[in-house]
């Protein structure tokens, strides 16, 4: 994504990547759209980090609506000869720059999950008055800003930009790793003693820190990191690969190069799965949403069902009418049953004896 010419494709290759793009942005919306429902119902999780986990959830269904679609526009027209050059560019730099914003506030947003999780353990029965909802806001507020100036950076200076960009990803998966070393190092040498302490000093406006529970939940982030740095990788490596082997061919090195940019914006589809995989209370969001939108399809379904039968019904009746040159032969208390009884009643126990008419 670093490239500032436009490069030429393989008609079939370009037209695979593309779908394949559009198929994962459906996937990244509709699952993202899903997860921030359900974090809006879930009341279990701590306010900042369920904040936190909805800043990635926001950012991953940017992905699919903005960055993706874009990707895909842009391998379309890139192997179409009558299509303008210069709007092509300028797509390409679009999603380019989104791209860049969108994939360095995921890379900030679960860094600063773990320094959540570590904050949990090294705080203690502090933690609620340490990681507070304000102090979250902001922290969410200089991200955006940060990957927002180097987005707008890009349109300066290409290299520049994602020089900044690869040392601030950098420096933040570096705090990542040394926040998950830390903590397995304290649960490892002192969990007993944790334990212990937090169990015999209990507090009415402070919940002991449940050790079983906060295993689980630096579990789910380890896993959403994992994920994500899964997916940068082989885009890392191709990036390195083109600065240090320079007798790659421009043609495999563009294919390379856009295969591992949809692997990362593939991550924007697979942690809703983890969401609902490793967070049950979100897992029971989800479903319970679910539920509720399949019962409102039924309702809209039965309600347009009794419409038009009630409407062929009225139609038959007045064909027969006009055929026969007399009056429709409505039964006289047909208006009266319609409104006492609910449409789809009614229909099941006259639909039999309107077809046989």
């Amino acid at each position: 994504m670093s490239q500032t010419s436009i490069p030429e494709l393989e008609v079939g290759i370009a037209e695979f990547l593309s779908t394949f793009n559009i198929f994962l942005s459906i996937t990244a919306s509709l699952g993202n759209v899903l997860i921030l429902v359900a974090l809006h119902k879930e009341t279990s999780l701590h306010p900042p980090t369920k904040r936190l986990f909805r800043c990635l959830a926001t950012t991953d269904l940017c992905v699919g609506v903005i960055s993706q679609p874009l990707f895909a526009v842009f391998l379309l027209l890139s192997v179409l000869a009558e299509v303008n050059g210069k709007f092509i560019f300028y797509i390409f730099k679009l999603y380019n720059a989104s791209s860049l914003v969108l994939c360095q506030v995921s890379m900030f947003t679960s860094s600063a999950i773990s320094v959540d999780r570590l904050l949990a353990l090294l705080s203690g029965l502090r933690y609620r008055q340490v990681v507070t909802l304000p102090r979250v806001h902001a922290v969410i507020i200089c991200f955006w800003l940060i990957s927002t100036t180097c987005g707008l950076m890009y349109f300066w200076n290409v290299n520049t930009a994602f020089t900044v960009s690869f040392a601030l990803k950098i420096t933040f998966l570096a705090t990542s790793v040394l926040s998950y070393l830390t903590i397995y190092l304290n649960l490892r040498q002192h969990q007993l003693q944790v334990w212990a302490i937090l169990q015999g000093k209990p507090n009415g406006r402070q919940v002991p820190l449940n050790i079983a529970r906060y295993k689980k939940s630096v579990s789910s982030a380890l896993r959403v990191q994992l994920s994500l740095v899964t997916c940068y990788i082989p885009y890392i490596v191709v990036q390195i690969m083109d600065v240090f082997y320079t007798e790659i061919s421009r043609s495999k090195f563009e294919i390379a190069c856009y295969a591992t940019a949809t692997l990362i914006y593939l991550n924007s589809s697979i942690n809703p799965i983890l969401y609902c995989w490793r967070i049950g209370a979100i897992r029971q969001a989800a479903k319970d949403t679910i539920k509720q939108l399949n019962c409102c399809c039924k309702s809209d379904w039965i309600l347009v069902d009794s419409v038009n039968r009630l409407t062929n019904f009225y139609l038959e009746c007045n064909v027969r009418s006009k055929t026969r040159g007399s009056v429709s032969k409505i039964p006289p208390d047909t208006e009266k049953r319609v409104q006492m009884q609910p449409a789809t009643q009614y229909f099941r126990r006259n639909s039999m004896r309107l077809d046989t008419r």
